[in-house]
């Protein structure tokens, strides 16, 4: 298919994070892009405003006439988390309307380009913004497709002019990761997570060595030492470690805090091959010593497209981070609130200890909302055990997306495991009074349902109630 001879694009489903990307990427094209989504939300909003067309129930007559004719120039793309009992995609399917997968998409526009992609469990989204700052701002012609809002874009989507580069979140979900072959793949990690589609962590692991093997001939990977050791990778793939707190080919060193920011000291190898460089003294520009690590991985990255150390460092301290990942929304003398997508038991004790490192006296309240039946069910004993680093925990009911309840799995079981004492499940219509009648010093919201929310809210709640830095103001991002 020759992307460039498209001229109307149909999303079914466009309100995603990924799928949205995409629709804009066709739009700046000059496509016309028209979609369905079952609700409005801010990301649906804000492609309408850039004039995509949205409708919000299952609705043939709102399908393009092109499309349902099998025009040339037309695409029809859908996510796998759309029902199976959509009438809309019912209706392709009896219609013999041949639909692409997101990730068979991102497939078919990474043949054109130079494209780094950012794998792993957690922290794909952080390292692949970051990696798109640096090149943006090392003058790097690049497009990038990210699986959150950039900060420093307030976009999902870079777009720049004459791109040779592209960046890209490959995503392990549904393994739609296979549908790349990068020229450089960073892997951050391998942790068992989606068992509803593997099965067991051997499977997903053998789902990352395929998607190691459609690295192109020649091409490189970057990853922990520990995933290194536990995937098949063909000899012809050269291979590099990177780490934020152990030994590694490109690492953090002398690593400390101040005002709040982390400073580290990032050792590579050096370009003649021999010893190792290092540049001094570098501000990551967001809190969390995961996003330490997530700097490095993107540094060695950069590193290896041998872009100006400097400019790199300078990228790095003005990174901006991703929404809901780490977020700081209220910072006063006496009060703080962290806003995170965390919903992986790995990712809640990263996020908890994070906040831990840089408050060591402070008392840490969590409100968790978990993802997923099945992600409950298989990783409950994990989740309890992360959930109890926290001094209180409030638990809202678990977020279905696209699962039907399983008996016996809710958040109470949750609680029943949690070892703190301070624990709690509150339904969500009563959340704000439960805040509200808390003591809270640090407060993290976690979760990947629609605990966002409670975002505004809780910020509103808690400015009124805090002690302004010196200079009048609270920092909130």
């Amino acid at each position: 298919m020759n992307l460039k001879e498209l001229h109307t694009v149909y999303f079914l489903g466009i309100g995603g994070i990924g799928m949205s990307a995409i629709a804009r990427y066709f739009k700046s094209l000059g496509c016309n892009v028209v979609g369905y989504d079952k609700t409005k939300t801010i990301l649906t909003e804000k492609l309408e405003a850039e004039g995509v067309i949205i409708h919000y129930s299952e609705d043939i007559n709102q399908i393009p006439t092109a499309v349902k004719n099998k025009e040339e120039g037309t695409l029809v793309i859908y996510t796998p988390a759309i029902p199976k009992g959509n009438k809309e995609l019912i209706y392709f399917q009896e219609q013999g309307i041949k639909l692409y997968k997101r990730s068979e998409v991102l497939g078919l526009i990474s043949e054109n380009y130079f494209t780094i992609a950012v794998a792993g469990t957690h922290g794909k989204t952080t390292t692949s913004s970051i990696v798109a700052h640096i090149l943006n701002e090392c003058g790097v012609n690049c497009i990038a497709f990210l699986g959150g809002i950039s900060l420093n874009f307030n976009s999902n989507l870079l777009l720049s002019e004459n791109p040779t580069t592209l960046v890209v979140e490959a995503d392990e979900f549904d393994r739609s990761f296979l549908t790349l072959s990068p020229d450089i793949a960073l892997v951050t990690s391998i942790d068992a997570d989606h068992l509803d589609i593997y099965g067991d962590k051997d499977a997903m692991k053998n789902a990352y060595s395929e998607f190691v093997g459609k690295i192109k001939e020649g091409g490189e990977l970057i990853s922990k030492q520990e995933c290194i050791e536990a995937l098949d990778i063909r000899k012809d793939i050269k291979v590099s470690s990177y780490s934020g707190s152990e030994d590694a080919m490109t690492a953090a060193k002398n690593v400390e805090i101040r005002e709040g920011n982390y400073y580290v000291d990032i050792e590579f190898p050096s370009s003649e091959g021999l010893g190792v460089g290092s540049v001094k003294d570098v501000k990551i520009g967001l809190p969390g010593i995961h996003n330490v690590e997530n700097a490095i991985g993107a540094f060695a990255i950069a590193d290896k497209l041998e872009l100006n150390h400097e400019q790199v460092k300078a990228a790095l301290g003005s990174y901006k981070g991703v929404y809901r990942r780490f977020e700081t929304h209220v910072k006063s003398t006496d009060l703080v609130y962290i806003d995170d997508y965390a919903h992986h038991p790995s990712e809640l004790e990263v996020c908890i200890k994070s906040a831990r490192e840089l408050y060591p006296n402070k008392k840490i309240t969590g409100i968790f909302q978990p993802h997923l039946f099945t992600r409950t069910r298989d990783f409950i004993d994990e989740f309890a055990e992360s959930l109890s680093l926290l001094d209180e925990l409030i638990l809202l009911d678990i977020y279905p997306a696209r699962e039907l309840p399983l008996e016996g799995i809710d958040s109470e079981l949750i609680k029943s495991k949690v070892t703190i004492a301070n624990k709690s499940v509150v339904a969500k219509a009563d959340l704000m009074n439960a805040i509200s009648e808390k003591n809270i010093e640090v407060l993290l919201t976690m979760g990947a349902g629609d605990i966002d929310v409670f975002v505004q809210p809780i910020k509103t709640q808690l400015l009124k109630r805090s002690i302004p830095l010196k200079g009048g103001k609270e920092n909130g991002l």
